[in-house]
């Protein structure tokens, strides 16, 4: 199936191809600025799933995660038994991972402790970049870094924090993903419309 972009956005960041499902993903919701906690919560969970593989896998798979981990609610995903996770390794809409299973259960764990400290999973994460999404002006692909400082300090953090699965380069990814950084090279048309986005917030 032939991609169904504008004309204008032809000069999109190469990385979303022509697949239909990485297309939409890249035009309406990479490097949009997420503020809400349990969205990124789920996100993150869903980056380090991502581990070792393609993002288009992950992508693939979004809706059968949604469905296996309660809808990635923090609350109802700390409760998941033993026993429903080990039914999870047969659950072909997901990586059939055991550790990656396993750290979705940890990492809602994680979250809601920092909760019951009071401590507000949106302000904590955006505050690594002082709450206000970076933006960059990478001009080619090359040019993206694997890691930063700022992926750095937040994987110390949340690793501190009792998460898993939140190595530098998970964080990164996660960082673009939502927004925190603007990494739409800056002849792609969502550069511009990221950062108007980020100023409205």
């Amino acid at each position: 199936m032939a991609s169904k972009r504008p004309t204008s956005a032809r000069l999109a960041c190469p990385w979303s191809g022509t697949d239909p499902l990485y297309v939409v993903y890249h035009d309406t919701e990479w490097g949009v600025p997420v503020r809400n906690g349990p969205a990124l919560f789920a996100k993150l969970v869903l980056d380090g799933a991502q581990a070792g593989l393609a993002w288009i896998t992950i992508l693939r798979k979004r809706n059968g995660y949604y469905a296996a981990f309660a809808g990635l609610d923090p609350a109802k995903l700390a409760r998941f038994t033993d026993r429903k996770l080990e039914t999870l390794m047969l659950d072909p809409g997901i990586v059939r991972n055991r550790l990656k299973i396993e750290s979705a259960r940890r990492n809602a764990c994680a979250y809601l402790a920092l909760e019951k400290q009071g401590i507000d999973f949106s302000e904590f994460l955006w505050g690594f970049v002082g709450g206000t999404p970076i933006q960059n002006q990478r001009t080619a692909m090359a040019q993206l870094p694997a890691v930063t400082p700022e992926a750095e300090a937040m994987s110390r953090a949340l690793k501190k924090a009792g998460f898993n699965f939140v190595g530098p380069t998970i964080v990164y990814a996660f960082m673009q993903a939502v927004g925190m950084v603007n990494d739409h090279l800056v002849s792609c048309p969502r550069h511009v419309a990221c950062a108007r986005l980020a100023k409205r917030r």
